[in-house]
Order: C-alpha cells, then sequence, then structure tokens
C-alpha cells in the first residue's frame, strides 16, 4: 500500500488554505500592519519553487530505484506542483491583466 498519509496531506492543504485566506484578511485590513504586497507574492513564488524542486527530486529518487521513495508520494507531490505552478500562471496573468487596464486608462 502506499506510504501516503491522507490525513497528513489533508491538514498541510486546510494550513495553506487558512495561511492563505488569513493572509488576505490581514492585507485588505491594514495597510501598515500586515506584509507589503511584493513580500507575498515573493514569498508564494518561492513557495512555488520549493514544491517544484521538491517533485523533481522525489521523481529522480523514484526513476532511480530509491526504496524510501513510493510512486504515489512521487504523484502526490507532482500534482502539488503543477496545481501551485498554474495557480501561479493564473496570478499572473491577472496582476499582467490589471496593468494592461490602468495603462490603457486616459487620464
Amino acid at each position: 500500500m502506499s506510504n501516503v498519509n491522507i490525513d497528513q496531506l489533508l491538514h498541510q492543504m486546510r494550513q495553506m488554505a487558512a495561511a492563505a485566506g488569513a493572509s488576505g484578511v490581514r492585507e485588505s485590513s491594514s495597510r501598515e500592519g500586515g506584509p507589503a504586497f511584493e513580500q507575498v507574492l515573493g514569498d508564494s513564488i518561492r513557495k512555488v519553487n520549493e514544491l517544484q524542486q521538491n517533485a523533481s527530486d522525489l521523481a529522480a529518487a523514484f526513476e532511480k530505484g530509491d526504496p524510501n521513495v513510493d510512486l504515489a508520494e512521487v504523484m502526490v507531490e507532482l500534482q502539488k506542483a503543477s496545481v501551485s505552478f498554474t495557480a501561479m500562471t493564473e496570478v499572473r496573468n491577472k496582476l499582467l491583466s490589471a496593468y494592461q487596464d490602468i495603462m490603457n486608462m486616459q487620464v
């Protein structure tokens, strides 16, 4: 069977969702007390990069035949990396669209 602990995975997903929701509330409610937009965006990019690196490392270890790496674990990590990259791409697209809208406004 799989070594992936579903409860642990769900807990991590809930933590990430709570952190995303809390940071959005904190950012919108306070200009001075919350983190800067640049910092939040940079942290998000670094997290996506970490997820991709971890997935790549696990996949390479599985390909080399490491007995401690399970196929299900590799697939879950690859999917997490894919979803996070897709989400980051959508955020970039929305930011670019907002920038273009602002630049097209008449002053």
